[in-house]
């Protein structure tokens, strides 16, 4: 991920906010619930017990937002925001990392201009473009030149794989991806173009990132593992959560494993799905989807009030 100090790309995004963000944070009393492993109940403890030295990383799509057939319609679940506005000024941060631009994610989820959400940050194109709640900016280094290459071709490919019928290219600046949720045979057409969307990645320096009927390609070298582990240590984390739902999220879920064993305490939260189940079997804590991630961190937020937690 990495901080960029000279920027070669910024625009302002709170000139361009979300539609009626909310701001008011409401109360929220669901009970916790446990965490199956005693490393997660171990690291719940600290995070609660010692909020301003915790991170709290989570995925978007799946995540904070629903699956949909289109992207471009995922919007954050309506009590996310209110609960990332109570939880987030008693932890160090909140990251929010994702494969989408970093201003889209920032749209999608109403994040800018909230009051509650200055200590947010998202980590766009897993970790290559940061926009930063406090200044409202997103900085980025300039795009890999592979992304243009593999655009420009992509159409044939799909063609030529005999995939093209009902797939949807979805256009993410730094990236490129591949949806065959709406075909006719969705997940035969995800296996006809695993092999010559990787042969295509590979030809211009990039790699094929495997997803919910979705194929990302994108540059080498970057996943939401390097920019959770470089967030982490950036802002000098004591104790970490991630939530994630998609194949996508399983360098993360490896990053906190390792931050375990250098001893800094970790939460693994999967937002359940019927669609991938590895997160759920490494996850020391599984939810019900965006609904069930939200109704945590509101419950978090309520329990960090508590006399009992500090």
């Amino acid at each position: 991920m990495g901080t960029h100090s000279e920027p070669t790309d910024s625009h302002d995004l709170n000139a361009a906010k979300a539609p009626n963000p909310p701001t008011a944070s409401p109360g929220f009393s669901d009970a916790l619930p446990a965490p199956v492993t005693a490393a997660g109940r171990d690291a719940l403890d600290v995070i609660l017990a010692r909020p301003g030295r915790a991170v709290v990383g989570l995925d978007f799509d799946g995540t904070l937002a629903a699956i949909v057939p289109d992207p471009e319609q995922a919007r954050a679940h309506p009590e996310a925001v209110p609960a990332l506005a109570a939880l987030a000024p008693k932890v160090a941060s909140v990251a929010v990392i994702t494969g989408r631009p970093a201003g889209v994610a920032v749209h999608h989820g109403g994040f800018a201009g909230v009051a509650g959400l200055e200590h947010l940050v998202v980590l766009g194109h897993y970790g290559a473009e940061r926009w930063d709640a406090v200044t409202g900016t997103v900085t980025a280094p300039p795009a890999h030149p592979g992304v243009a290459a593999v655009r420009a071709e992509l159409p044939g490919v799909l063609e030529r794989a005999g995939a093209w019928q009902g797939t949807w290219i979805e256009e993410k600046g730094r990236a490129v991806a591949v949806h065959t949720r709406r075909a006719a045979d969705p997940h035969a057409a995800f296996e006809a173009l695993r092999e010559p969307l990787a042969e295509l990645a590979t030809r211009h320096g990039l790699v094929v990132e495997p997803g919910r009927l979705v194929l990302e390609l994108r540059p080498p070298g970057v996943d939401k593992g390097v920019a959770l582990r470089e967030y982490v240590r950036e802002v000098g984390a004591e104790a970490v959560l991630y939530a994630g739902d998609d194949l996508g999220d399983l360098p993360a879920f490896t990053a906190v494993e390792d931050l375990r064993a250098e001893g800094v305490p970790g939460l693994l939260v999967c937002s359940g799905s019927n669609e991938v189940t590895a997160l759920a079997k490494r996850a020391d804590l599984v939810v019900d989807g965006p609904a069930g991630v939200v109704r945590l961190l509101g419950a978090m937020a309520a329990a960090m009030n508590s006399p009992t937690t500090g």
